[in-house]
């Protein structure tokens, strides 16, 4: 080794020790939570919805969001963007949920990416429904919507994930621009009086007539960073989301529910 070599040690050190302080701690790192493999199989989809049987409780009838309200203050209407028969996500003014709060349910609803989204990954028409909505932001248990059409991902996060517990069986997305529909079956956790847990939350889930969950047990609440917990809870709110990503906003259509 000659002279000038040894000038470079100390740097290089201290280059390293940067580094290691910069290594971000597991406990609070979303990637840690993340799966990429296996890929899900991709699957064609039929093209029919579904229309609401005489006893569901229609909570979007294409004309008003009034079974709804804001998350950020109960007290105010949902504010998001209504058309012609749909209505669009309101960037920026927060996540709305039901005002009727419901425990074991049969779910149906319909929503389209837009055929301008722009973007990739999670920041490409995300957005996702909470089957129980457990307080305010994203608290609950969640569904993942987003553009999942030839966009990768971590796959514990496209669409039809229990998000960061359950990988869906397929890839059943259509194009953006076209309409897709969720059939969900969802039942509610139970809690002991002393607020254990006494049964664990359980969803069968449907996209465009494809299924994504078998009946999947849930471990606890959806996290975006760290393991899933439960925590005592009753009745609670269906929760659409506001994700915030930069991409084109994204619609629904065509929600009803049959409480079970």
């Amino acid at each position: 080794m000659n002279k000038y070599a040894l000038l470079f040690i100390p740097a290089f050190f201290a280059i390293d020790a940067m580094a290691q302080d910069k290594k971000v701690d597991p406990a609070n790192d979303p990637k840690t939570t993340e799966v990429w493999e296996p890929v899900p199989k991709t699957v064609s989809p039929g093209k029919l919805p579904q229309e609401a049987p005489s006893d569901a409780i229609i909570l979007f009838d294409g004309r008003n969001l009034d079974a709804w309200h804001s998350v950020k203050d109960p007290t105010k209407p949902a504010a998001w963007t209504i058309d012609d028969g749909f209505f669009t996500v309101k960037k920026g003014t927060g996540n709305i949920e039901t005002n009727k709060k419901f425990t074991d349910y049969q779910l149906h609803m319909e929503w389209k990416i837009p055929t301008n989204i722009s973007g990739e990954g999670q920041a490409r028409g995300n957005s996702g429904v909470f089957l129980a909505s457990t307080g305010g932001g994203d608290d609950g248990y969640e569904i993942q919507i987003m553009d999942a059409y030839k966009n990768k991902t971590y796959v514990n996060g496209q669409t039809g994930s229990v998000y960061k517990q359950a990988i869906p069986l397929a890839n059943a997305n259509k194009q953006p621009g076209e309409w897709q529909y969720y059939d969900i079956i969802w039942n509610a956790p139970r809690f002991n009086e002393d607020g254990t847990l006494s049964k664990p939350a359980s969803v069968t889930l449907f996209l465009n007539g494809v299924l994504l969950q078998n009946n999947f047990v849930l471990k606890g609440e959806t996290r975006y960073i760290g393991a899933p917990v439960y925590k005592k809870h009753g009745p609670a709110s269906i929760k659409l989301q506001d994700h915030g990503d930069p991409s084109p906003a994204i619609s629904f259509r065509n929600i009803w529910v049959r409480e079970l």
